[in-house]
């Protein structure tokens, strides 16, 4: 489904160049939901960018469903769902239902399917007495559903979600692991970006680690705690990194 392959991107700051992906390289398969972990500048958001084709790797390459990031952009960005932390995507002056009909046009969806989407989400969401307000109005919380369903408006297989529940409250939080949950049962492949260890836990079937652009472990959640001997995935992640990549697995 998602094949990422010894991926290393560098940016340019002045004359200096900026490493923030070093050699990446893991696969999801179809249906699994996988932990992005990793300190603040580990490379996550990186890496998540160059998935969704919004940038591009300076060696290596990415493959979502068979297609090359680089080579068919437009047919994987019809596949995938979007949403990084702190970018809503959103317009103020419009509201929730104008927000989500809109986007839901640039992909293509008919009236009828955008008015069942908008339906089945502000349902999903808890968002029918608000859905017809200006967007400018909301709470943080408000605006981050708003900003999931318009992730999840024409129903992709893809989903990348970068550090979600950021700012949320206890309840904004919990609907969202909701989500993800029926998102599994429904078959979807996520890969979504955290520093919270229990999210991670509670969610994922896989777990990559990252530190510093490196990869130091892809593989399996349950084999990583019987591996380790232990369930403590903040005391696992934080000994990931005192022996580096020599000892990475998948």
């Amino acid at each position: 489904m998602i094949e990422i392959q010894k991926v290393t991107k560098q940016f340019q700051d002045k004359k200096v160049y900026v490493t923030a992906l070093k050699h990446v390289s893991f696969t999801v398969e179809k249906g699994q939901v996988v932990g992005l972990l990793g300190e603040n500048g580990a490379g996550k958001t990186t890496l998540l960018r160059t998935v969704a084709t919004l940038l591009s790797p300076t060696e290596g390459s990415v493959r979502v469903h068979g297609f090359d990031t680089q080579k068919n952009p437009d047919e994987i960005k019809k596949r995938i769902g979007v949403l990084f932390g702190g970018e809503t995507g959103l317009y103020d002056r419009l509201t929730a239902r104008e927000n989500l009909e809109y986007f839901a046009t640039l992909y293509g969806l008919s009236k009828h399917e955008t008015k069942v989407r908008i339906d089945d989400l502000s349902k999903m969401f808890g968002m029918k007495d608000y859905l017809n307000r200006k967007v400018g109005e909301f709470s943080k919380g408000m605006r981050q559903k708003v900003a999931i369903a318009r992730t999840l408006i024409h129903n992709p297989e893809i989903i990348l979600f970068d550090e979600p529940t950021t700012g949320l409250d206890i309840t904004s939080s919990n609907v969202f692991r909701q989500l993800v949950h029926q998102l599994k049962r429904e078959g979807k492949t996520i890969i979504f970006s955290s520093h919270i260890m229990e999210e991670v836990s509670l969610l994922c079937d896989t777990v990559a680690m990252m530190h510093k652009g490196e990869l130091v472990h892809h593989g399996n959640l349950e084999q990583l705690y019987q591996s380790e001997g232990n369930r403590d995935l903040n005391y696992i992640f934080m000994s990931k990194l005192v022996r580096g990549n020599n000892h990475y697995a998948s």
